[in-house]
């Protein structure tokens, strides 16, 4: 068995609404030191044991349905799950 950690961000050029509302509230709660915050996803995904490919099998996962590609970048940590 595989677990694989998958962690999808915006892409650096794009705009990220909702990360500049929680650094502005971050602010006016006292935490003037955060100058910039940025949301993304975090996703846990067990794989059985399978003759395919691991890294190639995560890439088509998350550029199939996981990710949206246009505006959002992947990277993925595989350890072998207990």
């Amino acid at each position: 068995m595989t677990k694989v950690k998958i962690y999808v961000t915006l892409r650096e050029s794009v705009l990220d609404p909702q990360g500049s509302a929680v650094q502005g509230s971050l602010v006016k709660m006292g935490y003037n030191e955060v100058s910039d915050v940025r949301i993304g996803k975090y996703l846990e995904v067990q794989i059985t044991d399978t003759d395919r490919d691991i890294d190639g099998l995560v890439k088509e996962m998350c550029e199939k349905l996981l990710t949206n590609t246009v505006i959002e970048d992947y990277r993925y940590e595989i350890e072998e799950a207990n």
